[in-house]
């Protein structure tokens, strides 16, 4: 076969063209994965930065108070552990107890009962539990199933103080 001089700088020219195209996508690729390796680089500085910086992120709560008389507005200061608790805390923790431990109503009888049972140690939590326990007659989940309430009222919290004689 005899090759044609004619023919000879098209295909000179079809090779070059053909070799600036593979260079153009070896180019383009080279390209992308530049560009993919940065973008994997930033988000993985951006996940580091926010690691970081998480410890620094709190919420610190605080309550304004403003006298209704003189109009003074203060910030109440943070409890922080150190002081007794008021008796008025402890009346109402009392209570509450009281009120919780005594009702019985079937609707909220499995909240009172573990709210009741969170209140006590692990020796009086067993009596609790065989009180209220099914197998047991007397159990309130027994003698109160036709639908009766019971309620409890405090009327008052008495503190018995000991004097030295």
């Amino acid at each position: 076969m005899k090759r044609d001089a004619a023919l000879q700088p098209y295909f000179s020219e079809a090779a070059a063209w053909d070799a600036d195209r593979v260079a153009q996508q070896r180019r383009v690729t080279r390209l992308s994965l530049w560009v993919a390796g940065a973008g994997w680089v930033c988000a993985v500085v951006c996940g580091v930065a926010l690691m970081l910086l998480m410890p620094l992120k709190r919420v610190d709560p605080f309550v304004i108070r403003v006298d209704n008389t003189s109009g003074i507005v203060d910030v109440v200061p943070v409890y922080a552990g150190q002081a007794n608790v008021s008796e008025a805390v402890t009346r109402y923790f009392l209570a509450h107890y009281v009120s919780v431990c005594e009702r019985f109503s079937y609707a909220t009888a499995e909240s009172d009962y573990e709210e009741c049972g969170a209140f006590h140690n692990a020796a009086r939590n067993q009596q609790w539990y065989a009180k209220w326990n099914r197998s047991n007659p007397s159990s309130p989940l027994n003698v109160y199933k036709d639908g009766t309430t019971l309620r409890a009222e405090v009327s008052a919290v008495r503190t018995w103080r000991r004097c030295a004689m």
